[in-house]
């Protein structure tokens, strides 16, 4: 089937205004992961009495699906991507309210739902409704000063961080805050609340290490190494030594064998190892491409929702990687953050899919959109707004 721009389908109305390159961009990425995942699974899978590609099936299997969550993501409409994120935002909450009385415990946290033979994190799916409502209500409060729009914003992200912190998750919290952060100071918001919230966030920081045995014996042990076990710090590392510039071939890696987390937190080290540091200059080179391009794409966006709802979006994937990265190369404490759409993990790996789908659909090319947003600048209250409602 050839696409044509006289062809008004879906489809081909998708494929003309689409930013191609970032969508196969991210379709490479989704393939890296499905060969790094043959990678390191399968001494996981071999601690579990799994047979060898147990995880690399299992993550295969979820390619499609993330594809078709990132398709149809990017064909709504900024105004349908708005109402999607406050369903997905209610819907999420709710789930993680109910994380903490039917949820598993693993490994000290209460983060999952278990559904038949199928595991949920909810939070993972609430963070880009969050960025996109959150984008939304700074820039209402832009426009109309009779919309509470920082308060808002503000209580929204006082639910959400308050679960995380809850269950506990400090490793997504601080990549929440950091990108709530930077919608903040986007806005425009006088520089005094900004000074407010930042001493509110040392706090925060300097009170979990005083309260919370886990969060000071992390900060400790990477300060000073001699101080606990940083085992799993120490074999990362030891994989990028190994490693070299070439690597030692495929299957051909041991740290993974050590690593408990080889084929989630850690898959990053078992890359350097096996495939050595150009493959992982590649990979961050896509990574940085894609965030680049996204980051570009909202600069270029005449409305303000959008630009700083694709800015956040793209922030949510860009730090998560750097994150990632960071800890596998010793930078920051182990976290227990995935890289987006390499590590193993179905509620990841869908999440990050529906917030490049956003992403995308924001981005779409609507040369008609961005006439009727300039327009609007130049009006009063009243006309504004019905000018807004057009190019939405």
């Amino acid at each position: 089937m050839r696409l044509t721009r006289a062809d008004r389908s879906v489809l081909s109305d998708w494929w003309f205004t689409v930013d191609r390159l970032m969508f196969f961009g991210l379709l490479l990425l989704m393939g890296a992961g499905v060969v790094l995942s043959l990678a390191a699974s399968p001494p996981i899978a071999a601690k579990y009495d799994l047979e060898p590609f147990y995880f690399v099936r299992r993550h295969a299997a979820l390619i499609l699906p993330a594809v078709a969550i990132m398709f149809a993501a990017s064909t709504l409409t900024p105004k349908q991507i708005r109402r999607a994120s406050l369903v997905i935002f209610i819907v999420g909450i709710a789930l993680m309210a109910l994380v903490f009385l039917v949820g598993p415990e693993i490994k000290g946290a209460k983060r999952w739902l278990q559904i038949g033979a199928v595991s949920i994190q909810p939070s993972e799916f609430v963070k880009p409704a969050f960025v996109v409502l959150t984008a939304w209500l700074f820039n209402e409060s832009q426009k109309r000063r009779d919309v509470p729009g920082i308060e808002l914003a503000v209580v929204l992200y006082a639910i959400f961080a308050g679960l995380l912190v809850m269950q506990p998750d400090f490793g997504q919290t601080l990549l929440v805050t950091l990108v709530w952060g930077a919608l903040f100071y986007m806005a425009g918001i006088n520089i005094v609340w900004i000074g407010a919230l930042a001493a509110i966030g040392i706090a925060g920081v300097v009170l979990a290490y005083f309260l919370i045995p886990h969060v000071a014996s992390r900060i400790d042990r990477f300060l000073d190494p001699a101080s606990g076990d940083t085992y799993q710090a120490d074999r990362s590392l030891d994989s990028f030594l190994h490693g070299g510039w070439f690597g030692r071939g495929p299957g051909e890696g041991t740290v993974k064998n050590v690593l408990p987390d080889s084929h989630t937190d850690f898959i990053f080290a078992v890359t350097a190892e096996e495939y050595g540091l150009i493959a992982c200059c590649i990979l961050l080179a896509l990574f940085a491409f894609i965030v680049l391009r996204g980051l570009s794409k909202a600069s270029q966006e005449p409305d303000g929702f959008i630009r700083h709802a694709v800015a956040g979006l793209i922030m949510v994937f860009g730090l998560q990687a750097l994150i990632n990265m960071a800890v596998n190369v010793g930078l920051l404490p182990a976290k227990g953050m995935t890289l987006p759409f390499i590590s193993y993990g179905g509620s990841s790996l869908l999440a990050m899919a529906l917030t490049m789908g956003f992403a995308l659909g924001l981005t779409r090319k609507r040369p008609m959109a961005g006439r009727l947003a300039r327009r609007a600048d130049a009006h009063g209250d009243e006309e504004t707004e019905r000018i807004r409602e057009q190019a939405a």
